[in-house]
């Protein structure tokens, strides 16, 4: 099996979890009532803020608080718990790296942990957002420094994160300078002004010019 198939067979892996996630705690005689909070340690914001905030129903919150307080009882997800959950979608590789990125992105607040609102906050924009909202969020992972610009090292940090997650899948064996060939190539179309960082304008507008990209942006619409 190619690396591109092993891969986007496990992307649809992810995206099946997420379903279970959301649908797997569904109960039709508890559905309608409020949010069970008082055996938890992070308490969430009300549901019509929630609401407010993202692209989901207040019954779909409630699905959705159901399945994460089945796998998160405290409230909040630390870094190891996501890695481990992470883990489990790529197991003949190292995905440690690459879902540390992902979790310092889903972390908005910088403190260590994933609570609930910032789970369906990304969630929101990953799987209904708008193409700018996804691509917004994208240059987020990418930027490791959170400092608005993404340079060559965060994207060759991320790249190498990728090709690690993906381990023994790759065919044929990639070369230990894949990776850095390959940010060149990239890092080259998306520095316009050859300024030697990536603004957000340019890695938007090169992004919405790639017709592989965009077809990723529509990967998990259809998973709610």
């Amino acid at each position: 099996m190619s690396c591109r198939k092993r891969c986007k067979r496990e992307i649809f892996r992810f995206a099946q979890y997420l379903f279970r996630l959301i649908t797997g705690s569904l109960n039709t005689d508890s559905v309608e009532d409020e949010l069970e909070l008082s055996a938890v340690r992070h308490r969430p914001e009300g549901l019509e803020q929630l609401e407010a905030q993202t692209r989901f129903s207040r019954k779909e919150l409630q699905i959705l608080y159901r399945g994460f307080k089945n796998e998160c009882p405290s409230g909040v997800v630390n870094e190891e718990t996501f890695k481990d959950i992470y883990s489990q979608f790529f197991p003949q590789g190292d995905a440690s790296t690459y879902a540390h990125f992902l979790f310092n992105a889903f972390d908005t607040d910088h403190n260590g942990s994933v609570s609930f609102e910032d789970f369906v906050m990304g969630l929101s924009i990953l799987l209904r957002g708008t193409v700018q909202e996804k691509l917004n969020w994208a240059f987020n992972l990418y930027d490791i420094n959170k400092d608005g610009y993404i340079t060559k090292e965060e994207m060759l940090d991320i790249m190498k994160a990728i090709y690690d997650m993906m381990g023994k899948c790759t065919y044929p064996v990639l070369k230990e300078e894949t990776p850095r060939q390959h940010v060149e190539v990239f890092f080259q179309k998306m520095d316009k002004n050859k300024d030697g960082v990536v603004t957000i304008d340019e890695f938007i507008d090169c992004c919405q010019n790639d017709e592989n990209i965009m077809r990723s942006m529509h990967l998990f619409e259809n998973v709610l």
